[in-house]
């Protein structure tokens, strides 16, 4: 969390907010740096790149998920995966568009033939993510055990006193 400049100032309906980051807006950055009342920034909501909203976009879908496996054992073209995956060339190209513009795949037309490739994107900013929040949600797990070994040691003794 950073401390940031006046909640009160608004952009679009929404409390504007500003960081440090290079995907935050520089004019919402100049808008604020005139105000000096304090605002709480939550990276992980305000200031998360819009480059992972495509691309776990692009990854929810369990289409371009298969498309993804396919190119990941070679290139192919569109109406190749489209004849695998049952569907048209129109809805092929769509979900090709999709991971395109997340940076998941390219293409490249030779003649008539449009072919397919795993792009440059590695998902190393989107596993990183991942990987924070996987160790939140394994604390609250092991917190969670705890309690329930509690529990369960609580209720054998109980079990012990009403035998006696």
């Amino acid at each position: 969390m950073v401390t940031l400049p006046c909640p009160r100032l608004t952009m679009n309906g929404r409390a504007a907010s500003s960081c440090d980051a290079s995907d935050c807006a520089s004019p919402v950055r100049r808008l604020l740096r005139a105000h000096r009342h304090p605002l709480i920034l939550n990276h992980m909501v305000q200031c998360t790149p819009i480059r992972f909203d495509a691309s776990f976009a692009a990854l929810a879908d369990a289409t371009r998920r298969g498309v993804l496996d396919q190119l990941a054992r070679g290139d192919a073209s569109i109406t190749d995966l489209a004849d695998q995956f049952e569907m048209t060339l129109t809805g092929m190209k769509k979900h090709v568009g999709v991971l395109e513009s997340a940076g998941l795949v390219t293409t490249e037309k030779i003649g008539r033939v449009r072919t397919c490739r795993i792009g440059p994107c590695r998902l190393e900013e989107e596993m990183a993510w991942i990987a924070r929040y996987r160790q939140v949600w394994d604390a609250r797990f092991e917190a969670l055990d705890g309690v329930i070994d509690e529990l369960k040691q609580q209720e054998k003794t109980r079990g012990r006193k009403k035998r006696q």
